[in-house]
């Protein structure tokens, strides 16, 4: 980033800046290891991974032992390289998305820089690096963060290529924008294309600017990306032919058009995880796109493409039929160019801010401030058994309160005095907030990863015995346990992997009696209540742990059997 290049009135030089990004780059990636992994994309995809390494098959993804082909696997295999390098453990499951969503980051105040001024680039990284859900986000173990990266990764590219000065140097950006095209597709499917080729279409018609399309080098392009995408779809589907079908059909076009999925929402579904996902900056938006929307002309216009990318992102998974929380987080980088453009310029020359931003300041700390008299709230709906670690909760919540309120009332301090001061500052408390809550879960997240129950358990259980998931997928104890296991008459969404391999699975509870009580040395996992139901039919187990979700059993006879 070209840090040299902003303006004296910001009273911040690289010395400085390079002080807050390794602090800020300290505690991004120093908290990976604090939490246990969450059900059930943490579990799945880590669990994914630790697969991938033990059985050296780069090709053929498999969850629990079973295909699993609803994603490429780009990020199994970055997983899979990590625990090579560093072994298995839960920092090393998150390092990828935490990698992705840093760079991110960085990227957005390379591009702002580029694009607009140094200091918008500085602003739009600042903002990036405090929206709540960009944090969040940059911490679970999911395939969002990674595809986000490198479609924001392509956007940038794209935004940089059309403003540069020279036809080699857009050229280059453009073959960076199939690239990264091509790593998205890898990483979560046909949208990493799909998203990019929307919106240019939207933006090209809004704009009507069509001579745009003779400089995407759409003939090189293609070859680049296909170079990238085609061998690992050619070997899968080689040595899976049930994959095509799978993959393109079932994944693709029925996961945006029909319910299969059980991911159904309204169409207001996304609206509240924008406003929370934008919290601190959510007052800056409609300005941003109002800027952007003024500077729309014939020539290439940066706002526009980055409010285009917004919308369409927004309102196609807004009507499709499959929504998750995760699917709008590649708005938040374009959002935050726009909005940090938007804030250079109110800063001017002057580098204050007006009053309407003071009144922002005063109000997230009075809302913060007020967050201490609902402490009582917390934990209202909790179980018996998670009653302590709700009250536990608590502090990690006082905690945020108290960094969001201080650092707000520094910026209010500091709006007058020096706008971009006043800005970080406002920037930081919403990170520290989203930070501390975030990493203070593992108060109620230990009880769901199973990290107790294993610990129980563990160095009894050994290597080779069959190990039954009883109606059952848990997503977390096969990863912790370091074994995969056996299904028992519900797949779960293990459902088409069963179905190509039916002898690996055992699909009803008399097929699955049977064979415990002739397997002397196995295992099974199962709920509460399944125990229960199991020992009113007088089967054969001895329990040898639990914890409040789950059982843990042996064949009476185990002990002897493998000894």
């Amino acid at each position: 980033m070209q840090f040299g290049q902003i303006r004296q009135s910001s009273a911040l030089h690289p010395g400085k800046i390079l002080l807050l990004i390794l602090i800020y780059a300290a505690l991004w990636f120093g908290t990976l290891n604090y939490r246990h992994l969450i059900p059930s994309d943490e579990g799945r995809y880590a669990e994914m991974a630790r697969e991938m390494l033990v059985t050296g098959d780069w090709v053929t993804p498999r969850y629990n032992g079973y295909k699993y082909f609803e994603k490429p696997p780009l990020q199994i295999w970055a997983t899979a390289t990590t625990f090579h390098l560093f072994g298995i453990g839960d920092w090393q499951a998150r390092f990828w998305t935490a990698l992705t969503g840093f760079l991110t980051i960085l990227a957005i105040g390379f591009t702002g820089a580029k694009i607009y001024n140094a200091r918008a680039g500085w602003l739009a990284a600042v903002v990036l690096a405090s929206s709540p859900m960009w944090v969040t986000s940059g911490h679970f173990n999911s395939l969002d963060m990674g595809l986000s990266a490198f479609l924001v990764a392509a956007l940038c590219s794209l935004l940089i290529a059309q403003t540069s000065q020279t036809q080699s140097s857009c050229r280059n950006w453009m073959w960076a924008c199939w690239i990264f095209m091509a790593l998205a597709t890898l990483s979560k499917g046909l949208i990493g294309a799909a998203i990019p080729a929307m919106v240019f279409v939207i933006y090209s018609i809004s704009a009507w600017d069509w001579k745009i399309w003779t400089r995407l080098r759409l003939f090189s392009g293609l070859i680049l990306f296909l170079v990238i995408t085609a061998p690992w779809f050619i070997l899968v589907a080689q040595r899976n032919p049930e994959f095509l079908e799978f993959f393109f059909i079932h994944e693709h076009l029925q996961r945006f058009t029909q319910d299969a999925h059980s991911r159904t929402g309204p169409i207001y579904y996304f609206v509240p995880l924008l406003l929370i996902g934008l919290l601190p900056w959510i007052a800056q938006l409609p300005g941003s796109i109002a800027q952007a929307w003024q500077e729309r002309s014939r020539t290439f216009s940066c706002g526009w493409l980055l409010s285009c990318w917004f919308i369409v992102i927004f309102v196609f998974f807004s009507i499709s039929h499959s929504k998750l929380p995760g699917y709008i987080i590649p708005i938040f980088p374009a959002l935050a160019l726009l909005i940090g453009n938007r804030l250079d310029r109110l800063l001017g020359h002057t580098n204050s801010m007006s009053f309407s931003w003071k009144l922002q300041t005063i109000g997230f700390a009075l809302l913060a401030a007020i967050g201490f008299f609902f402490l009582s709230e917390i934990g209202k709906q909790a179980r018996s058994d998670e009653i302590e670690a709700y009250a536990q909760y608590v502090y990690w919540i006082i905690a945020a309160l108290i960094a969001l309120l201080i650092f707000n009332l520094y910026a209010s301090f500091q709006s007058k005095r020096n706008g971009i001061s006043s800005i970080v500052s406002f920037a930081w408390g919403f990170f520290l907030c989203a930070i501390i809550a975030g990493t203070g879960h593992e108060t109620l997240g230990r009880a769901v990863s199973g990290i107790d129950l294993v610990n129980q358990v563990k160095s009894t259980i050994p290597e080779k015995v069959n190990f039954y998931s009883v109606r059952l997928l848990d997503h977390t104890v096969p990863f912790y346990l370091g074994r995969t296991m056996i299904m028992v008459q519900s797949p779960d969404e293990l459902e088409f992997g069963v179905n190509q391999e039916p002898d690996l699975w055992v699909p009803t509870m008399e097929t699955f009696m049977a064979r415990w009580k002739e397997d002397q040395s196995a295992y099974a996992i199962m709920v509460p209540e399944v125990f229960i139901e199991l020992q009113g039919l007088n089967l054969p187990m001895q329990e040898v742990g639990r914890d409040s979700r789950r059982v843990i059993v042996k064949h009476p006879d185990s002990s002897s059997s493998t000894q």
